[in-house]
């Protein structure tokens, strides 16, 4: 069993509840625009194991520590982690296509700013994308996302409102 902490779009914003939220998880995955180095370094000392993903914002030291898209397996479940990644019905170009060659059962990207969770059920699979947890861009909630992954079983999706972006 693994708690998963699921956030994206910090724009180098670094909250103290982030550590708050997630230190009960065992992963933490940011699905990119992480901004710099330093908000991946301070997830690592909140969680054993922290992917993370670049975005399209993301400048030279985090492009070359964070691949665009991570393919991995986490209790029985095959995860696709990516930044621009769009939604059931509305994949970026190519996405859909590899989550049916990687059999992928859940899918995490961010880039929208819009926190959304949905089934995909021609695919088969779970859909998330954390929303904003950083104070840059035009969301007006900030969120993150914990889930329970446990032998293929994914559970306990809680959503975690961090307030009103500043302006």
């Amino acid at each position: 069993m693994k708690r998963i902490g699921i956030l994206s779009d910090t724009h180098s914003c670094w909250d103290e509840r982030y550590e708050t939220h997630f230190n009960d998880c065992d992963e933490i995955w940011h699905a990119g625009d992480i901004g710099d180095m330093s908000i991946v370094r301070r997830l690592q000392e909140i969680a054993p194991v922290v992917r993370a993903v670049s975005g399209n914002i993301d400048g030279g030291e985090v492009r070359r520590a964070c691949r665009e898209v991570e393919v991995f397996e986490v209790e029985g479940v095959r995860v696709h982690l990516r930044h621009i990644g769009g939604y059931p019905g509305k994949y970026a170009p190519g996405v859909e296509q590899s989550l049916i060659y990687g059999r992928t059962g859940l899918m995490v990207c961010g880039h929208s700013h819009i926190l959304k969770v949905m089934y995909d059920g021609r695919l088969g699979l779970l859909h998330i994308n954390p929303g904003a947890a950083g104070t840059h861009g035009w969301q007006q909630e900030r969120t993150l996302v914990k889930l329970t992954i446990d032998g293929g079983e994914m559970r306990d999706l809680e959503v975690i409102e961090l307030g009103k972006r500043r302006i």
